[in-house]
């Protein structure tokens, strides 16, 4: 019987759900999932009624309720310590970085939402979203220098990895020029087993959850 539940959003669509199953997974959470259609525009009322915050992902396991997908990734480290580096110095900068993710990138968001399904290649390319693609490679660079990859902290996909996995869909699918380096991390991200998961289950959706603002962005 599962301990617990996550519940989640469209897979096609929901990267905040794609970091907090990634993270489940990683730590071998034994809980059911419970996927909710997204609405799209104001919000979809069935998340709201179903998590603390009317967000996506909610997991609750062994009488803990966590919701945001970084508070995810602590708790499931809590149980799996391999999520994060055993040396201090990198874990700390491990947590910098998926801090920065899941508080900034606005404009990347806005700009190239993801959609598993779909490409749009040299779209999106604002002035903004382009900062924040250079800030990221930048990040990119700068871990995989250190630690010398091909993740972000070494020979292991972790809990910073599954906080950049869906800029790496949303790369995948607008297609900005992007130097060989995130290149190449992108291509052990996306051949990582859970992240195809994630991407086959994400192609068996029903054709009826599809959204028009992301299947024919302006």
């Amino acid at each position: 019987m599962p301990e617990g539940r996550l519940v989640i959003g469209t897979k096609r669509y929901s990267s905040w759900s794609l970091r907090g199953w990634l993270a489940v997974h990683l730590a071998g959470l034994d809980v059911e999932e419970v996927v909710i259609p997204l609405a799209g525009g104001g919000g979809t009322d069935a998340i709201k009624s179903a998590t603390p915050a009317g967000l996506v992902p909610y997991l609750e396991h062994r009488g803990a309720r966590i919701w945001e997908s970084l508070s995810i990734c602590e708790y499931c480290a809590e149980i799996a310590p391999k999520l994060w580096p055993q040396d201090r110095t990198a874990r700390a900068h491990a947590r910098s970085i998926a801090a920065e993710m899941h508080a900034g990138f606005r404009n990347l968001r806005i700009a190239m939402p993801m959609n598993l399904g779909r490409n749009f290649p040299g779209r999106g390319r604002t002035p903004e979203s382009l900062a924040d693609i250079a800030r990221v490679e930048a990040i990119w660079a700068e871990a995989i220098a250190a630690h010398g990859g091909p993740f972000l902290m070494g020979a292991d996909f972790g809990a910073v990895d599954a906080m950049y996995a869906p800029v790496v869909a949303r790369f995948i699918t607008w297609q900005p020029e992007l130097s060989a380096t995130t290149q190449h991390y992108m291509a052990a991200v996306r051949a990582h087993p859970l992240v195809t998961r994630w991407y086959d289950e994400a192609a068996t959706e029903p054709t009826a959850w599809l959204l028009d603002r992301y299947e024919n962005p302006a």
